[in-house]
């Protein structure tokens, strides 16, 4: 096994410019439910069957980070995470340093099965990939 072994997607981050829109559409049209809100961040995490869907107030705190809001000259999707079966964080960073690809710092975040280790990344076009590791107890 490698020192990423991806086995799924956890969650897609997007931002959006129109929160209440994109819920209705999401809840409403595609039947995902809302799981979480932090509202100070601007963050609402829909369950998507086993996996989440977050949107991000593309006005609030997180989704300025992006730049302009989503359209010709703003990024939509925040970042992909990936589900990896275990979580070694040494082995992990050997792996992506010997590749070339710089490691960033690991932090216990929640997604799709709950909280657990994750780290960001970024792909060669500068797409951010977070690399989420198994729930912790």
């Amino acid at each position: 096994m490698s020192a990423v072994d991806v086995v799924g997607i956890d969650h897609v981050v997007l931002r959006v410019a129109k929160l209440d829109q994109a819920l209705r559409f999401y809840c409403e049209v595609l039947g995902c439910r809302e799981e979480r809100r932090l509202g100070p961040l601007g963050l609402v995490q829909l369950r998507a069957g086993n996996h989440l869907i977050d949107l991000i107030d593309a006005a609030g705190p997180l989704g300025k980070l992006g730049g302009s809001p989503p359209g010709q000259s703003g990024r939509n999707v925040d970042h992909v995470a990936l589900r990896i079966a275990s979580f070694d964080e040494v082995k992990i960073r050997a792996h992506l340093e010997a590749h070339g690809v710089a490691p960033g710092d690991v932090a216990m975040r929640y997604g799709a099965e709950g909280n657990g280790p994750s780290m960001y990344i970024q792909d060669p076009d500068g797409n951010i990939i977070e690399l989420k590791g198994p729930p912790t107890a």
